[in-house]
């Protein structure tokens, strides 16, 4: 690991990338040489105003966790702040600010000495610690109890805040645009935190805190991700063994890895379909107390796209209709119980207790998906989150999914199939039955291959192989253990979940009772 004062990972200039070995830079194509699927946008608007559904249909396969750590994920290996404009004139040049790695830089920055505001603060001598800061979720009432009733306050219950903005004081203010994916980025500040906790009590000396406990945080991280995520969305026990053996097929690259166009604007977009318009978020806002955890709900407890505004913000922020009024930081009713959303075994006896399943992975999105907040003043597309998807995906020049599935030599979807259902008869009728965009095929093709349950070949073998690849190629991975690495931190040596990782930290459930 470099030392605490030096990010994990320097930021590679592209020219040095792609030059002198052959990669593409910073984004490039898994399959270049084929010939990208061409599209009008009226026909694009066409499916995707077909991608819609108002049914709940839970995916047993997938609890609901699932969507918003693949998000955390997704933070944590690209950032991309290029224009539209310069997307549209040279889509493979993107400069890539956050390059793909699982190296938690979206939470730890760079690092106790480079980001030393991430870190809390010796009150004596003012040294920065190895632990990271932590935010208190302020008392609030319980809505469940009934008047004159409190939830106290949650200390660790909120990511740190700005006192003056209620702005989130973490590396990716993506983190903070929904609480879900908050309360996901404040779950690794914690278990990092134990962490250093776990290595103080072993003897590990002071100035060696934070680097190890990164290791350490960052090695669990990956493992859990190749082992038990890829496990979860493509639906096969020990992919990740089986391509390491193999050797990865068609993700393929020289000195590093990059962010492949195939994978970042189709194939793992598939978390969109995966999300439900309502959750049970903990014991007071559930289904069945009648207070729902509502996407609005959500994005309203957040900083970057809610109404989390700073102790200062409060006197000045008007309220927004039908919304609580805005708040200096997260309330502590609103803290989460993880074990609504990941499989702790929990008793179903427990009152007021519901699982959150995920929706189905299938080209059908949840009607508040096609009603983004905050577009209502621009073009019709530019509400609905299935036309952005298709039309960038048309705009990133990307190949159909028969064409891929034929360089991958896997047997495509058939018109019939592409066909199948009222969003498939919109497909045969703009002629994407034979040539259909990626991101809608590899959809289709869960659907049509597992019901819905995960990802169909094609899919699963991009997503497996990206994951595996910028593992194996980053310089810092448990990969690269000098005397190898089987994970610790976990309920059964040598193996870690997302669970495992929960419990650890002590979040499985901050709401007081």
């Amino acid at each position: 690991m470099a030392r605490h004062g030096v990010p994990p990972r320097a930021p590679i200039p592209d020219s040095l990338r792609s030059r002198a070995n052959g990669d593409p830079g910073l984004f490039g194509y898994i399959f270049p040489s084929l010939r990208p699927l061409t599209a009008t946008p009226e026909a694009l608007d066409a499916l995707a105003a077909a991608m819609r559904t108002t049914d709940v249909i839970d995916n047993p396969a997938l609890p609901a966790g699932l969507t918003y750590l693949a998000q955390f994920i997704d933070h944590d290996i690209t950032l991309d702040l290029t224009s539209i404009g310069e997307q549209d004139s040279d889509p493979a040049a993107k400069e890539n600010f956050r390059t793909p790695a699982l190296d938690l830089d979206s939470v730890y920055g760079f690092g106790q000495d480079g980001s030393p505001s991430l870190f809390e603060r010796d009150p004596v001598t003012r040294k920065t610690l190895p632990t990271l800061l932590l935010g208190t979720a302020a008392e609030s009432p319980d809505l469940q109890k009934g008047p004159g009733n409190l939830v106290p306050a949650v200390p660790g219950g909120d990511l740190p805040r700005s006192p003056v903005t209620g702005l989130a004081i973490i590396p990716d203010s993506r983190n903070d645009e929904n609480l879900l994916v908050a309360q996901m980025h404040l779950a690794f500040m914690h278990f990092h935190n134990k962490v250093v906790a776990h290595l103080r009590a072993q003897n590990v000396p002071e100035g060696q805190l934070f680097d190890k406990a990164r290791e350490q945080v960052i090695w669990h991280y990956q493992w859990m991700v190749l082992h038990e995520f890829l496990e979860h969305l493509t639906g096969e026990v020990g992919i990740t063994d089986r391509i390491m053996r193999r050797g990865r097929r068609f993700y393929r690259f020289r000195r590093w890895p990059f962010m492949p166009m195939e994978f970042s604007a189709a194939a793992y977009r598939l978390g969109h379909s995966m999300v439900r318009e309502v959750y049970s978020h903990n014991r007071i806002f559930r289904p069945a107390g009648g207070i729902p955890a509502t996407l609005e709900l959500l994005f309203h407890f957040t900083a970057k796209s809610g109404d989390i505004v700073g102790a200062e913000g409060v006197k000045t922020a008007p309220p927004k209709p039908g919304l609580p009024p805005p708040m200096p930081v997260l309330p502590s009713n609103w803290v989460i119980d993880w074990r609504r959303f990941f499989d702790f075994g929990t008793p179903p006896g427990e009152p007021g207790f519901e699982f959150n399943a995920s929706q189905l992975i299938d080209p059908l999105l949840i009607d508040k998906l096609h009603k983004l907040p905050g577009t209502e003043q621009g073009p019709p597309f530019a509400r609905s989150l299935a036309a952005l998807n298709l039309r960038r995906g048309v705009q990133k020049k990307l190949a159909s999914g028969q064409a891929i599935a034929k360089a991958m030599g896997i047997a495509a979807l058939t018109p019939q199939e592409i066909a199948t259902g009222p969003d498939g008869a919109v497909a045969k009728a703009n002629g994407f039955d034979k040539a259909t965009p990626l991101w809608y095929y590899i959809l289709k093709e869960a659907q049509v291959k597992s019901g819905g349950l995960h990802l169909g070949p094609v899919g699963a073998t991009i997503v497996a192989e990206v994951f595996i690849g910028i593992v194996q190629g980053s310089k810092t991975s448990y990969l690269g253990a000098p005397n190898g690495f089987k994970p610790t931190l976990g309920k059964v040596p040598g193996q870690f979940t997302i669970v495992d990782l929960l419990t650890f930290a002590g979040v499985t459930n901050l709401m007081p009772a």
